[in-house]
């Protein structure tokens, strides 16, 4: 009969169970989306369209997209008070950073090994 995630877990002692959950919870909360950012922000949507010049509505609309412009992405990251990284990731090298893209004014392929992402 296979094994379960809810049976190993229930087998962990309640120290090992809570560094699990300390686990799972950093990285859930390393990955957001922009909505979730500009919540973390304590940021409204209007507060945002504020800095963006755009509309309440406009923001809305960003955020509920898949597919954004880094251009735009950029923009909005920045207007959160952040700066956007683009790292490139491969099997067999370090982390590249990639610059020169979008308005970034960085010098292109400069390799990172602790990129700020």
């Amino acid at each position: 009969m296979p094994t379960n995630v809810d049976d190993i877990i229930k087998r962990l002692s309640p120290a090992q169970r809570k560094k699990v959950e300390a686990r799972a919870a950093q990285l859930i909360s390393e990955e957001m989306t922009l909505r979730e950012l500009r919540r973390a922000r304590k940021l409204t949507q209007v507060r945002l369209a504020k800095e963006l010049g755009i509309s309440q509505d406009s923001v809305s609309r960003l955020e509920k997209r898949s597919d954004l412009l880094l251009s735009t992405l950029r923009r909005t990251v920045q207007a959160m008070g952040g700066n956007l990284s683009l790292v490139a990731e491969f099997p067999d090298r370090a982390p590249v950073v990639l610059s020169g893209i979008s308005g970034d004014s960085g010098v292109s392929g400069r390799v990172s090994e602790d990129p700020v992402t």
